[in-house]
């Protein structure tokens, strides 16, 4: 998490007091899972070799801040991305550096409206975040 909008806006960290990142993780833990939180303003980004080298799926959540992610931390990440470790990008993630280096694109997208569909494909089918999730689907009508 770039954790900018906890600290900038009491109404967002009045519902994340322990930031995005924060929330993300006790529910993944509440879920059985296993977590770690890395900040924007932590010593490269929180994302170590040794963490990255730890870690089975990266969750990165990003809008306002993505200039501020270091080249050198995004090479380590993609690295471990064409390794074999899972990246699911989340909100404004799209716009980030890692995601546009993954991607090959500018990433840009079209604004839909609500009356609109937008389907999700799945990539990798044999990826394990993917297990049990089907070929492709349609969001409800709601952008989040």
């Amino acid at each position: 998490n770039e954790y900018r909008h906890e600290q900038q806006d009491p109404a967002i960290a009045a519902v994340y007091p322990q930031g995005i990142h924060g929330q993300i993780a006790s529910f993944l833990q509440t879920a059985g899972f296993t977590t770690r939180t890395a900040t924007l303003d932590e010593p490269e980004h929180g994302l170590t070799d040794a963490v990255l080298n730890e870690t089975d799926v990266l969750i990165w959540w990003g809008h306002i801040a993505h200039n501020e992610v270091d080249d050198s931390v995004v090479a380590r990440i993609q690295q471990r991305v064409l390794k074999g470790m899972g990246l699911i990008v989340l909100h404004s993630g799209h716009m980030s550096k890692i995601f546009m280096r993954l991607m090959g694109t500018s990433c840009d997208l079209k604004w839909r409206e609500a009356d609109e569909q937008e389907r999700i494909f799945v990539i990798d089918p044999t990826h394990d975040i993917v297990k049990g999730i089907p070929e492709s689907f349609v969001l409800e009508k709601e952008e989040m």
